[in-house]
């Protein structure tokens, strides 16, 4: 049962606005005072957290600099054991080609944006698929894969050693064990939180009924256990799919916790639902902007000057003044090669547009690589794997963000040195481990 929300005062906005403009800590009842700002508390709201990211900046050693990564979209597989209602990314066997892209279908993608000065290798797949798909599973045991996992690593050197994309990888919840055997092939990895609503996943007919990974304590254990490896993680929320306001503030204060006890969340999303035709919530209403703002501004404040904090541009229908205002310093991953394959309906910017639209802004546009600049000038604390730290390096300014040139391919080396050269394709001697014997 959804608890029906008292709807906060002026007074209490006014209140959650002094405490967050004099810099002191706001609890979940003054976030939720603050979402609910409109009119000149609006503005007020959106001025507090531009300060904020202003500062970081400032400490960052970057001030007036919004950065993006210059990606392409590798969909390795559109098949997973989730049944979101609104996803249109997940699909079933009869209507794909293969379960999977192979190696070369994953090279080719790879190599076209390395020609157009792409960095990153965005890996976006369904969460364990052979779970759910005979197919699924018949194409890993066909190949000789343990699981959609282990074939993501191999697709990883793969991208690693021909091209020099530095792979990110986002197949959803992993374990501590799984994370820590692929962070020697990526730099960084991500996952969404979405909600910490639970009932959003128990509740039949709720949008995440019938997803066992999208459960909000297996996701919350799986953020913290990206902490405990190490690994440079991004995350963030979805507003609009049915949370209440007290949950949207929940859900912030959840990334916080798991970010201050384990310093890796490079990364906070914060995402409008957007409907799309052919799903079960195709005639729910999207998100508002001045509510993705509110939040973005909200989640400004919670996480602090230091955190990063994006808006996808091509869900926000060119209010890119507004999101700027609310605090944004990122605008994500952004491919001149290939669409968004979750929201396919939106295209993505220009590149030339974002910087023109953040100069209206007061800020300069600056690309960044897949793991944020901050863990790369700490890679040696142990952010950054032996594995990947050479290709880091190579695409890397003394600042930490990327270079205007375009990635080779660089020999990638296991934990225990040996070449992984033909590992998706097993031909030469490599990282072979997760494939079985006869493979």
């Amino acid at each position: 049962m959804v608890e029906v929300e008292v709807e906060p005062t002026d007074v209490s906005v006014r209140r959650a606005l002094r405490r967050a403009a004099d810099g002191e800590a706001i609890d979940v009842g003054e976030a939720v005072a603050l979402l609910a700002a409109t009119g000149d508390r609006f503005d007020e709201l959106l001025a507090i957290a531009g300060d904020l990211r202003d500062a970081g900046l400032r400490e960052a050693g970057r001030p007036g600099v919004v950065t993006y990564s210059r990606k392409v979209f590798i969909p390795l597989t559109r098949l997973c054991q989730d049944r979101c209602h609104y996803c249109t990314f997940a699909t079933v066997p009869h209507r794909l080609p293969a379960a999977f892209l192979e190696p070369e279908e994953v090279l080719e993608i790879a190599r076209q944006g390395a020609a157009q000065g792409c960095k990153e290798a965005l890996f976006t797949l369904g969460d364990r698929p052979e779970a759910r798909w005979a197919a699924a599973r018949t194409w890993l045991d066909e190949r000789g894969y343990a699981s959609t996992l282990d074939y993501v690593r191999a697709c990883a050197i793969l991208v690693l050693e021909e091209t020099g994309l530095l792979p990110h990888l986002n197949p959803g919840v992993m374990s501590l064990a799984e994370l820590e055997r692929l962070k020697p092939v990526a730099p960084s990895m991500g996952m969404m939180l979405e909600t910490t609503a639970t009932r959003l996943w128990s509740e039949k007919g709720a949008p995440h009924y019938g997803s066992p990974d999208k459960e909000p304590a297996v996701r919350l254990r799986a953020l913290d256990d990206a902490g405990r490896a190490g690994v440079p993680f991004t995350t963030g929320i979805l507003i609009g799919i049915g949370e209440t306001v007290t949950e949207r503030a929940e859900s912030l204060f959840a990334i916080r916790a798991t970010s201050r006890e384990y310093g890796h969340i490079q990364e906070v999303i914060i995402q409008n639902f957007r409907a799309k035709p052919d799903t079960a919530m195709r005639g729910m209403p999207d998100a508002e902007l001045r509510e993705l703002a509110a939040t973005v501004a909200v989640g400004r404040i919670v996480m602090g000057p230091r955190a990063r904090i994006q808006a996808p541009p091509n869900l926000i229908d060119a209010e890119f003044p507004l999101l700027m205002r609310a605090g944004i310093d990122d605008w994500g991953g952004v491919s001149p090669v290939t669409p968004d394959h979750v929201n396919p309906e939106r295209p993505w910017p220009q590149i030339d547009l974002l910087a023109e639209m953040s100069e209206k802004s007061g800020f300069k546009l600056r690309e960044r690589l897949t793991i944020y600049p901050e863990y790369v000038l700490r890679g040696a604390e142990g952010w950054l794997d032996p594995g990947v730290a050479g290709h880091v390096a190579a695409l890397s300014g003394p600042d930490g963000l990327a270079l205007d040139l375009a990635p080779t391919g660089r020999p990638w080396r296991s934990p225990v040195g040996c070449s992984a050269e033909g590992a998706a394709a097993g031909g030469s001697p490599g990282d072979v481990a997760g494939r079985s014997a006869d493979a």
